[in-house]
């Protein structure tokens, strides 16, 4: 059975994050609440985790994983950045967004798309994930939680238990997370294209 960190919500306590941290360094992947639903994270370097959120989600390689960062700078490491998409990042950073950008080479080519070599990143604004990436001290490889037989993100952390409990190393308890999906931004190609509308407005970047 995983193990279950009830945290509070807003102020996750620092000594179960430092648990959960403790399994993701050990090569565990974990439910973990966002502002916009459950997510699996797993470290980015480790191979096999990759493959365990690819098997449940039921994905092919060909599906954009993401990186959760922490900041604008994390994300300007992992993804080649002009300054055009600079200061887009920085207005639409944290938040409700996900964009597609060309991977650097600080990113496992098992990781990126296989032909584009994209990757998808993002910065959410929830105390938890925030915590997680702070302890970890690096960004997190991520997929929504959405189940093959479902069709929308888990958002409860009970339902996430009795769905996964026995497939991941410890779920994050942190009450209901809001469940919106996020504004899905390519930047990958000569103009940037709103690939999913979501929680983020593209209009407040300019787009």
């Amino acid at each position: 059975m995983s193990q279950v960190f009830v945290v509070h919500p807003t102020h996750p306590q620092p000594r179960l994050i430092a648990q959960a941290v403790d399994l993701l360094a050990a090569g565990g992947v974990l439910a973990a609440p966002t502002d916009s639903g459950y997510a699996l994270v797993a470290r980015l370097d480790d191979r096999e985790a990759a493959d365990t959120l690819r098997r449940l989600r039921g994905l092919d390689a060909r599906h954009h994983l993401t990186l959760i960062c922490r900041d604008l700078s994390e994300i300007a490491q992992f993804a080649k950045v002009d300054n055009q998409q600079y200061r887009l990042l920085k207005m639409a950073t944290p938040g409700p967004f996900t964009f597609i950008l060309q991977a650097s080479k600080e990113v496992p080519k098992r990781v990126s798309h296989p032909s584009r070599k994209t990757i998808g990143l993002r910065v959410p604004a929830h105390p938890v994930t925030e915590a997680l990436l702070a302890a970890l001290d690096a960004p997190l490889l991520a997929t929504t939680l959405i189940l093959p037989q479902h069709d929308a993100p888990f958002v409860d952390p009970q339902e996430v238990i009795d769905a996964l409990g026995k497939q991941v190393a410890a779920v994050i308890d942190a009450e209901r997370c809001p469940w919106q999906p996020t504004t899905v931004v390519d930047l990958s190609g000569s103009t940037p294209e709103v690939l999913r509308l979501g929680a983020g407005d593209p209009a407040t970047i300019g787009l």
